[in-house]
């Protein structure tokens, strides 16, 4: 089949399309009653559990107690019955591995009896343990292929759940991944690790301020998740689409995002019976969605949850990108996680929201009635300011990505300086801070709309900033860089540990005070405060971070700006990083090594798996395409000549010349693409400032061309159908 054939029977395939399943009944089953109902939550496990072997369970989940070994059989026991009567027959170590992505190897719970029947066995320790082969996940050198060992550990703070499938269900259970040797070969492990080392600081400050509490301090997050979805029959006749994620040639349709008129707007039918799916599969896992809406581009969609315990948002958010991508294909459609998959409208990203606290204590973000009163606000906030000035480099580091590279900078999304937004109010109050002197606190007030039949609306005393990467919106931290792609689990690690350093700073330095007043000890938190804010404030920024105003200011202020990942990842590996990791437990300087080595190696792999595309789609796909269109031109040409009338060529000549130099850009990528090199970061950094600026001298003819070659020629599905045919 010709692509112009496959473009016009993915379009008669779209005005076609029929729903392939009934619609789902929420009135015959409720939410509330779907809700977790795929869980090994508290409420099955008291249910199911003796009173012993919950109370000690629920110690170790609750409050971060040793497991009790001999609890493990008995759980597992329970569980396994569990499975099995949802259907299940086999059960995985759901893990997540240094790809990004979710791993799992299937068991069965069934095993021979001996009489030729089967019974169904699962003990403690294969509740406990798994054995997956780590040979060939990416390790950065830590483990040699022969030397294939790994590990899985049941995270029991993250609750077992069942998995379904048209042909039945599987008990999943999420864990840690490590080495023979113990390596951390995954994301969770440094997230547990992180929570541990926050904790322990966090409750020495809150010590000192006289507040107490029985539970872990811990991270929270909230990240929104935005995607793509595109027809799947336009992904198959996009090689690019297919294999890259994102188009790597596309002239921009006529009207993209400039009318503004996407974002909230109306859900097309099919989008929302498909985000309807969506919810209904995550509410059974579990997952506390809460906001589906249009974003900004055209195609491009939204899904948020309600904040969670760090690392349960990190396995829900791996979740919901999985059932993401699963649903969409009952739908006929794609679901494209990559943060740049068009280029001319906006990218995709993950706000993370992060904040840290506990169930008694709440957000200790959460500044109270005014910020000036509330000193243990204060330190806090100040805190996190610190720890951006120290270590944002480092922040910025956990979101580098080829992927992301398209993104960060662009009118979508934040810079890739690190700074913090604070917002007028608690700008002003850590001005006069820094002064000596406190004296007034800006309040919220009250809006009057001017319509009588609207209630007056209570107003923040300040705005949003949307072009900041750190933003403080009232009782959180917005960190809007991460990737729609990423997990989160790299980013709340750097949050985690730099935050644990700072607060680590704060105690050691109010200690010193030792037992004092209330009036000395209020002295000293003014003077650590002013001392902080004097010392690292330069990471404050409240204006327009697009601007090239800010570029400039922020080199003066001694500010990062690490454009790419080759500029970014080194900085794993440098020494105030590889110190701060070491003190706190959460990675060996060899474990930095070896996910900066990966990083490295999956930003080349992307890059020459895209080049290879574009030299492939130019050669096979576009050319004939612009080829036949010259022969048409120059057919027709010919006829008028031979027939007296005077021809003038511009439209062949215009044709033959972008046709002459995409096939001399193509030959230059091509020789581009003959280099090696054995330094990981030297061949980053020659993908990055060689072979992708030939891609795009590549994609400039070839989008020249889709602007002047006959429409019923050309084989690629264009923006045009892609995003606005749904």
């Amino acid at each position: 089949m010709s692509g112009i054939q496959a473009r016009s029977n993915a379009i008669s395939a779209i005005i076609n399309y029929k729903p392939s399943s009934a619609p789902l009944n929420f009135s015959e089953t409720k939410p509330t009653d779907v809700f977790g109902c795929h869980v090994f939550n508290d409420k099955v496990m008291q249910e199911r559990l003796p009173k012993h072997a919950y109370k000690s369970l629920k110690k170790t989940i609750a409050f971060g107690e040793k497991l009790d070994p001999s609890v493990a059989d008995v759980v597992a026991n329970a569980m396994k019955d569990w499975a099995i009567e949802k259907g299940a027959t086999h059960f995985t170590h759901v893990f997540y591995p240094l790809t990004g992505l979710t791993a799992e190897k299937h068991d069965s719970f069934l095993v021979p009896d001996g009489n030729g029947g089967a019974v169904a066995e699962f003990s403690g320790k294969m509740l406990i343990q798994g054995e997956p082969d780590a040979s060939s996940f990416p390790s950065g050198g830590l483990r040699a292929t022969f030397e294939a060992r790994g590990y899985t550990a049941w995270d029991v703070t993250s609750p077992a759940y069942i998995l379904e499938n048209p042909n039945g269900t599987f008990l999943c259970i999420p864990t840690a991944f490590v080495s023979w040797t113990g390596e951390a070969l995954d994301k969770k492990t440094p997230l547990l690790r992180s929570l541990q080392a926050l904790n322990k600081q966090a409750k020495r400050v809150l010590k000192l301020f006289g507040a107490s509490t029985t539970m872990p301090v811990t991270s929270f997050a909230g990240p929104e998740q935005e995607y793509f979805l595109v027809d799947r029959n336009f992904v198959f006749s996009r090689p690019d689409l297919l294999l890259a994620g994102r188009s790597l040639f596309g002239a921009p349709s006529a009207k993209g995002q400039e009318f503004e008129d996407q974002y909230f707007g109306v859900i097309p039918r099919r989008v929302l019976a498909y985000m309807m799916e969506v919810e209904r599969e995550l509410y059974k896992l579990g997952v506390p969605v809460k906001t589906r809406h249009n974003e900004v581009a055209p195609s491009q969609f939204e899904i948020a949850p309600i904040f969670e315990q760090g690392n349960l948002a990190t396995d829900h958010n791996q979740l919901v990108m999985t059932t993401l991508r699963s649903v969409a294909k009952r739908y006929g459609m794609i679901c494209l996680l990559h943060e740049k998959p068009f280029a001319g409208i906006n990218g995709s990203g993950k706000h993370l929201n992060y904040s840290i606290g506990n169930a008694e204590l709440g957000s200790l973000f959460d500044p109270g009635d005014t910020p000036h009163e509330n000193a243990q606000f204060l330190v806090i906030c100040a805190a996190a300011i610190r720890a951006l000035h120290k270590y944002g480099s480092l922040l910025r580091a956990t979101v580098a990505s080829a992927s992301n590279d398209h993104r960060l900078g662009a009118n979508e999304a934040p810079p890739a300086i690190m700074s913090a937004y604070l917002g007028e109010q608690l700008s002003d109050v850590f001005d006069q801070i820094k002064k000596g002197k406190v004296e007034s606190s800006k309040q919220k007030g009250v809006m009057n709309i001017g319509v009588d039949t609207l209630p007056p609306l209570p107003i923040d005393p300040g705005d949003r900033n949307r072009t900041s990467p750190f933003a403080f919106t009232g009782n959180r931290f917005e960190f809007r860089a991460v990737g729609s792609s990423h997990s989160i689990a790299d980013a709340q690690v750097a949050l985690n540990v730099m935050m644990t350093e700072s607060l680590d700073y704060v105690a050691t330095e109010l200690e010193k005070l030792g037992r004092v007043n209330k009036g000395e000890f209020n002295k000293g938190v003014q003077d650590l405060l002013q001392t902080i804010l004097k010392e690292h404030d330069a990471v404050i920024f409240n204006g327009n971070g697009y601007s090239d105003e800010w570029h400039k200011e922020a080199e003066k202020r001694g500010l990062p700006n690490l454009k790419t990942t080759p500029d970014a990842l080194p900085v794993l590996t440098s020494k105030e990083v590889v110190e701060l990791y070491a003190k706190y437990d959460i990675l060996s300087e060899a474990e930095l090594k070896a996910r900066q080595e990966i990083y490295l190696e999956q930003y080349v792999k992307t890059i020459n798996t895209e080049a290879h595309l574009v030299i492939r789609m130019a050669r096979t796909v576009i050319f004939p395409a612009a080829v036949n269109y010259q022969g048409k031109l120059a057919a027709t040409c010919a006829s008028l000549k031979a027939i007296g009338h005077d021809v003038k060529m511009g439209a062949l000549e215009d044709v033959t010349a972008k046709l002459r130099s995409m096939q001399e850009e193509v030959d230059k990528l091509e020789k581009l693409m003959q280099h090696e090199d054995g330094d990981a970061l030297k061949h980053a950094k020659y993908m990055c400032e060689k072979v992708l600026p030939a891609m795009d001298k590549v994609r400039k003819y070839a989008d020249a061309l889709e602007m002047v070659v006959a429409d019923d020629l050309w084989p690629l599905p264009s923006y045009q159908e892609m995003l606005f045919i749904r």
